[in-house]
């Protein structure tokens, strides 16, 4: 039997006795033949329980939630505070047409030379197309639709032929298209654009449906049992405004899994560097931007699944607060912890894809009472004062706990530059419970994550899983009921420690992810692979987001010593998706003259 321990009560936790520790996760690193091997070892009725329940042990698992005394209530859900207007904002109506948002969107960008960026040179330093650009060049009658599909579809192609296959979409139609190419090339050629976003190319995580392709969320089976009526309400949103949709992206299966490996349709490669992970599980849409063929895609963010291949791809990746876009229509669409969320090149079309997705469900606004949704009026005085004002909290010790420090001296250097230039403040702060905070996440995630899949492993489809998802799965039946409650008891406690801390400052800074893109092992694309160590320092920092319901966003800063990009994430207070724009276009200003192309890019603008 444990000894059992009593926590004091979250408000009387004496922060000067924190001391940081690094998580030190015990778990076998496994590909290949060894790996399969063990997974049918924990699948045994009782040598599996054994296992596991060791596993559990080593980590501290078992000690956190069932011997020890939590004093908060369960929250179920992210329960918010009320909280204060953000400055210099332009605020959206969620109940108006998308395509108003976006029109309002626009008119919160800087002024941009649009002639003078087509017509210069692509030299150094490396910039992306932007939503501008493209929306320049057909209005222009430079290109049209139709003429960048026929650029893009055999791209597409090539990828899904490659041996070893790395696909960047799972579902793809080359004729559905061509005809929604077809579409918007009319109405440009009729001047009658539905809105900036009008011919702009986008790719769907495999999770999110979109018509009229399956939703299979990286498996071989889930659409099979989840047919796709229509799409998905941010899809259809983004419908709304004439956005062409490329098809499915390829992901981590059931998204249970931070490195994007599939051993089902291949595993997409990191444009930087192909003998790398995108890092996962929106692996395809993080790729499909970096590589330049699509401006935009559409993610799923539930354990850091947006920002951590955003930062690994060098790409911008938004997680907007829980409950600020409709999930209807999504395989994750009853979780607390997954938003779906805007991946793109640059910070300024986050906010259009953002504009034009954003709106909460009814049920969300009956519970949630969520803020009006607003965008930073950038070019603006206001702008520049709030940026003036700025707090910045860091926790040093957990801020360089990375594998390299490349990563937290980059990340260093950026925010030192970032307080120079606008004047902000960092403030030093401590985050108490960061073990209880991994745990909760885990046993929520979990269990949301087996409640949706458990009704098909029933009828024989566990067996088709991958070999990492069903080591998950295997973990996740592990825990009980009183794990469950236990968890949302540690929610509140840490929920209000973060409130606390944003009582001091605006927004919490951290690298995106404790490493930079790790190397494929050759054996883990055709059975997978488990390593928690890889995962514990891909997590390290985006936890409270999920567990939280908080925004956050990642926005590349730079490189390591060997060319892989490296990203900063800013985590904000409830609804202030606002503010972390504001920074994070800052800090994208300051960082441009360093961005490099990628090994794997593709002009299908003007080649």
């Amino acid at each position: 039997m444990g000894k059992t321990s009593v926590m004091v009560p979250a408000e009387e936790v004496d922060l000067s006795a924190i001391k940081y520790e690094s998580p030190a996760v015990q778990a076998p690193h496994l590909t290949g033949s060894m790996f399969k091997l063990f997974v049918r070892v924990v699948e045994a009725p009782v040598v599996g329980s054994l296992i596991i329940s060791h596993l559990k042990k080593q980590n501290k698992i078992v000690e956190m939630l069932r011997n020890t005394v939590i004093p908060e209530a369960p929250m179920f859900k992210p329960e918010f505070p009320p909280q204060e207007p953000e400055p210099g904002v332009a605020t959206l109506d969620e109940d108006g047409k998308p395509e108003e948002r976006v029109e309002a969107a626009l008119k919160c960008l800087p002024h941009y030379d649009l002639a003078g960026r087509w017509n210069g040179s692509q030299d150094p330093p490396f910039q992306y197309w932007k939503i501008r650009d493209y929306a320049y060049a057909y209005r222009c009658g430079l290109v049209t639709p139709s003429i960048v599909a026929e650029r893009i579809i055999p791209i597409i192609e090539e990828f899904n032929n490659k041996k070893p296959p790395a696909p960047l979409l799972i579902s793809f139609d080359a004729e559905e298209v061509r005809k929604q190419a077809a579409a918007s090339t009319q109405r440009f050629e009729e001047g009658i654009p539905l809105s900036i976003l009008d011919g702009i190319f986008m790719a769907i995580k495999d999770d999110i449906d979109c018509l009229p392709h399956p939703s299979k969320s990286g498996s071989t089976w889930m659409h099979e049992v989840h047919s796709v009526k229509k799409d998905a309400v941010p899809v259809s949103r983004l419908r709304s405004c004439g956005v062409i949709f490329l098809g499915k992206a390829n992901m981590h299966e059931f998204g249970m899994g931070t490195t994007g490996n599939n051993p089902n349709y291949g595993t997409t490669r990191n444009p930087h560097a192909p003998e790398r992970y995108t890092g996962g599980s929106s692996s395809g849409p993080a790729a499909i931007v970096a590589s330049g063929i699509c401006s935009a895609a559409l993610g799923t963010d539930g354990g850091g699944s947006v920002r951590i291949p955003s930062s690994l791809c060098g790409v911008v990746g938004l997680k907007t607060t829980y409950g600020r876009t409709d999930m209807e229509g999504s395989l994750c669409d009853s979780g607390t912890v997954e938003v779906i969320g805007p991946i793109a090149s640059t910070v300024e079309d986050v906010m259009l894809v953002y504009a034009a997705i954003l709106g909460s469900s009814l049920a969300n606004r009956i519970s949630l009472k969520p803020s009006a949704p607003c965008l930073p009026i950038l070019p603006s005085n206001d702008s520049l004062n709030a940026l003036g004002s700025l707090r910045i909290g860091k926790y040093t010790a957990w801020f360089n706990d990375v594998n390299s420090t490349d990563i937290s001296n980059k990340c260093e250097d950026i925010l030192d530059l970032l307080c120079r230039t606008h004047g902000c403040e960092v403030v030093e702060i401590v985050i108490p419970e960061l073990h209880e905070m991994r745990n909760a996440h885990l046993v929520s995630i979990g269990s949301e994550m087996l409640c949706s899949v458990n009704p098909f492993c029933e009828d024989g489809k566990a067996v088709r899983m991958t070999y990492d998802t069903r080591t998950s799965m295997a973990l996740f039946r592990s825990f009980t009921a009183s794990d469950y409650v236990a968890a949302q008891c540690l929610r509140r406690r840490i929920m209000y420690h973060h409130m606390e801390i944003f009582k001091k400052v605006d927004v919490i800074v951290t690298p995106t992810t404790g490493m930079t893109a790790p190397k494929i092992p050759p054996s883990a694309l055709q059975s997978g692979e488990t390593d928690m160590q890889v995962t514990g320092y891909l997590m390290r920092f985006i936890l409270a987001a999920n567990l939280l319901g908080l925004p956050a966003i990642s926005v590349p800063v730079g490189y390591d010593k060997e060319g892989l990009p490296i990203g900063l994430q800013l985590i904000g207070r409830p609804w202030a998706e606002a503010s972390l724009l504001r920074v994070a276009s800052a800090i994208e200003e300051l960082c441009e003259k360093s961005k490099k192309k990628p090994a794997s890019f593709y002009d299908v603008l003007k080649t």
